[in-house]
């Protein structure tokens, strides 16, 4: 018998931290997933029907990420199921049809981590579910599709400069590093930050921490790559 090598050992205890929950009213779906997950070594909490039916399972007992269901049979809305499940302290993982683009935006608005469809194989949405509770924002096509066919989602009209800022400062790098490596000075580009929050605001997708900035920018194609066509910030 081949002894595990100590990198499939981490990988073994860092799946296993990994606690998870599925809300979904479909049994089939929850009882697939939670299969899924057991079977592949997480630590698997709870599988709902409703979001309240997940915080009275719980009891107070923390979870990483829950695999949400965008329409439930409860009358519960969007935007106030993935709130009660992040404060929960839980990242929300979105499991629905592709073509639920406005329940989708609402998600993402309330503060959804990303966007997985149904269609997904099963192996992808536990990938999915990992990423998000390690922090990591999903930018998939899913997330794209969902904010390209919404005709009320209002993107922030940036000019070039302030895309370079905010690509770099939303990747992770301090605005110091930042300002350094497009050669401007840092109060450059703590206006230009400025500005881009002013943006955001105007059209109603205020971004006031660094992590709203990171899912500005992934919700509008600045991460993980620039659009240069534009011009220069005026």
């Amino acid at each position: 018998m081949v002894e595990p090598t100590a990198t499939s050992i981490a990988d073994v205890a860092s799946i296993a931290a990994v606690r998870v929950a599925v809300v979904d009213d479909h049994e089939s779906v929850r009882l697939g997933l939670k299969a899924a997950f057991i079977d592949e070594g997480y630590q698997f909490l709870i599988a709902a029907a409703t979001v309240q039916e997940l915080v009275e399972g719980l009891d107070g007992r923390e979870c990483d990420v829950v695999v949400l269901d965008l329409s439930l049979g409860d009358g519960s809305s969007v935007t106030e199921n993935v709130k009660r499940v992040q404060a929960l302290g839980s990242a929300v993982l979105v499991h629905s049809i592709a073509d639920r683009v406005a329940y989708v935006r609402e998600a993402l608005a309330a503060g959804a981590a990303g966007v997985i469809p149904k269609s997904s194989a099963t192996r992808t949405v536990i990938a999915a579910a990992a990423s998000v509770a390690r922090g990591e924002v999903l930018n998939n096509l899913e997330w794209a599709t969902a904010i390209d066919a919404d005709g009320d989602f209002a993107r922030a009209e940036l000019g070039r400069r302030e895309r370079e800022i905010l690509h770099l400062y939303a990747s992770g790098l301090p605005l110091k590093l930042a300002a350094l490596q497009l050669g401007i000075s840092y109060s450059t580009a703590r206006e230009y930050l400025d500005r881009i929050r002013v943006k955001y605001v105007e059209v109603g997708r205020p971004a006031p921490t660094k992590v709203d900035l990171l899912r500005r920018a992934v919700e509008d194609g600045i991460l993980p790559g620039l659009d240069t066509d534009g011009g220069d910030a005026h």
